[in-house]
């Protein structure tokens, strides 16, 4: 980066230089373009908005670069900074983790909207990757008993790290596919963001370096989630609750899953971005009353 003249050593000119080039990858490349600088002087963010004429030295300069690089190459920030926050909590990802998404936290909002505080509920979540939601449920409700599976021991190790570094403590992670690890237990409430996305999606091409294992699934998308419409149950109380996040388009066949399954009282809601994102179902064919956030 030392030698290209359209780099500068000023933050100021720097942050547009760089935000220039990311804007070819990125939908936010001036917030990337601060993290990035911030990080390559070992700053806070604020640091460039106070200090915007100070000037980068060379090895300031050469961590830039190659960060730079790695994110024009595809690499996702959350990779290469080794943290993405969601739900408030900063979590370490890692490549053996999908990067959690600002649309998952709306799975979250729905979960908490039907678990009182003082529940002592039983949540298990499954396929949790970096424990994204479960330690987000874990945190919002203490006496709730958390249980997370995943298929990846690598992914496991990263969502431990993360509660341990959290200190939350009433979260557990279990290695198995999808229900199998916990086949004698009983919950109240599973959830679950599973891979759903269909293998020829031309959205794939821009996440490449996630493990594709955590994002695409069989039958144009949905046999995940068919395993779980007809597994879940197994582990679900009479009258317990479903939730899965899906693809914007696929909540119909969503809802058709489900229904064929034995599933009742069927909803699906929208994201903060106004698409269909999140269904729930319940088990059994009674329907309970419930009050949103009770």
């Amino acid at each position: 980066m030392n030698d290209d003249p359209e780099i500068q050593r000023e933050i100021r000119k720097l942050t547009e230089t760089v935000s220039r080039r990311l804007a070819a990858v990125s939908d936010t490349p001036r917030l990337e373009a601060d993290l990035l600088l911030a990080r390559a002087i070992d700053m806070p963010r604020s640091y460039l908005f106070a200090h915007p004429e100070d000037q980068l030295d060379d090895g300031a300069l050469e961590r830039l670069t190659y960060e730079i690089e790695r994110r024009l190459a595809g690499e996702p920030l959350a990779y290469i900074t080794g943290s993405k926050e969601f739900w408030s909590l900063e979590l370490m990802v890692t490549p053996a983790t999908l990067v959690p998404r600002p649309e998952t936290e709306r799975l979250v909002e729905l979960v908490l909207s039907e678990v009182a505080h003082d529940a002592p509920v039983r949540i298990l979540d499954l396929g949790t990757g970096s424990g994204a939601i479960a330690l987000a449920l874990a945190r919002e409700r203490r006496i709730a008993e958390v249980t997370a599976t995943d298929l990846s021991a690598a992914a496991l190790e990263v969502a431990r790290q993360n509660a341990r570094a959290l200190e939350i403590d009433n979260v557990r992670f279990v290695e198995g596919s999808w229900v199998k690890p916990v086949s004698d237990e009983q919950f109240d409430v599973v959830v679950s963001n599973p891979p759903y996305v269909a293998a020829d999606d031309e959205a794939l091409e821009k996440l490449v370096r996630e493990p594709r294992s955590a994002l695409v699934a069989d039958n144009g998308g949905l046999a995940c989630i068919l395993e779980l419409a007809r597994e879940v149950p197994k582990v679900l109380v009479e009258d317990g609750l479903l939730f899965v996040e899906h693809g914007a388009t696929q909540a119909p066949a969503v809802e058709n899953l489900l229904r064929d399954a034995g599933w009742s009282a069927i909803e699906c809601f929208r994201d903060f971005a106004g698409l269909p994102r999140v269904t729930r179902a319940k088990r059994g064919a009674s329907v309970v009353q419930r009050t949103p956030g009770s």
